[in-house]
């Protein structure tokens, strides 16, 4: 059976499956759950892009992007990238977060921009690896206790 990734909007039919979401217990405190991002998204409207990631029917991660954010506050500075990235207890190594990146990064061509950034939690037990195994390089500069990274969009 092929697998059929796709991206969903969050809408009143599928609001209870996307705050139902939780990653494995041990991940909890690397990434806020989907019930603070809707409501970080419902405060950014225009810069905030909630998504719910399928497999058919079946909710398996979610994101949120964001788009054209002023990162430094200066108005010299605007970004966008993957603000909120949660795969599902169980459904990880399967590629979820590989479409989720793609996704995005689809998303932000498409709006013309050329580079996605994000940020992680740095440590042993933080995502770093996935991230720098997807072409991410650290840029330096640390978003509160997380570490920033680019992806250069070709």
């Amino acid at each position: 059976m092929p697998i059929s990734l796709h991206l969903q909007e969050i809408t009143p039919d599928n609001f209870e499956s996307a705050i139902d979401l939780r990653v494995r217990p041990d991940q909890e405190h690397l990434v806020a759950p989907v019930v603070k991002s809707l409501a970080e998204a419902y405060v950014h409207p225009g810069i905030a892009w909630p998504r719910l990631i399928c497999d058919d029917d079946e909710v398996v991660g979610f994101l949120m992007a964001f788009f054209d954010i002023d990162w430094t506050g200066k108005g010299t500075d605007f970004r966008s990238g993957l603000w909120r990235l949660n795969i599902a207890d169980g459904k990880q190594g399967r590629g979820f977060g590989r479409f989720a990146v793609q996704s995005v990064a689809n998303e932000i061509r498409r709006r013309g921009g050329t580079r996605l950034t994000t940020t992680w939690h740095p440590g042993t037990d933080g995502p770093a690896g996935f991230y720098l195994t997807l072409g991410f390089r650290p840029t330096g500069e640390t978003s509160g206790d997380q570490t920033v990274g680019v992806l250069e969009l070709s």
